[in-house]
């Protein structure tokens, strides 16, 4: 039994967005874009080209993804987080944007956007967010990071930095293919996936 090939979208391809996806009319979806069932992207979002958001997602107003992102079902990124290009973001995954969180006023009154100042999660080139994990903003997650599954972050993750556990702390590297990496001689490390060399120098991993 013979099956025709698909050829992949071409870089200026419009977007594809399900017809049960709320996209308000002032936010910017790129081309190539994918936007799910059920996903909402609010005013002044920006979607950058060739991104994925999954069922059910939220981006917040005024949140910047950028290029080929991939937003798993059921994530919340709520503003003003800023994902730069390549960031996975694991189903069900939570940015939060205030440090003291109140429903009121002292009294008694809703609060309202203008009554908290709000603080967002950095996601760097290549990340990527574990399911279920909560970044507890303000937080910078590093280049080619990752954050396992069900963490908790409050502090900064640095770039290359496997980080695990509630809250999540180091327990080791990886490589910009994600995968774990290999100690070897002298603070470098080894990619058991492409070969590719680093080198941690006080605490800092750098491709070599």
């Amino acid at each position: 039994m013979s099956t025709t090939p698909v050829s992949a979208p071409t870089a200026d391809a419009p977007a594809r967005i399900a017809e049960t996806a709320d996209i308000d009319e002032r936010a910017i979806i790129g081309a190539n874009s994918q936007i799910w069932h059920l996903a909402q992207v609010r005013e002044h979002a920006r979607v950058g080209p060739g991104c994925i958001v999954g069922r059910g997602a939220y981006i917040g107003p005024g949140v910047v993804l950028g290029r080929n992102c991939k937003v798993q079902n059921y994530a919340l990124v709520y503003e003003p987080a800023v994902l730069e290009d390549g960031v996975f973001v694991g189903p069900a995954v939570v940015f939060t944007n205030d440090v003291f969180p109140r429903a009121i006023n002292v009294d008694g009154t809703r609060k309202t956007a203008d009554d908290w100042p709000m603080v967002g999660v950095i996601v760097r080139t290549g990340a990527s967010i574990g399911a279920r994990a909560v970044c507890i903003a303000p937080v910078t997650i590093g280049r080619w990071s990752m954050v396992a599954a069900g963490s908790v972050v409050t502090k900064d993750v640095a770039e290359f930095a496997l980080v695990a556990g509630v809250p999540a702390r180091r327990i080791g590297w990886v490589g910009r293919s994600g995968v774990a990496l290999e100690a070897a001689d002298n603070g470098q490390f080894i990619c058991p996936s492409t070969g590719e060399h680093y080198t941690e120098t006080e605490g800092i991993l750098t491709l070599s």
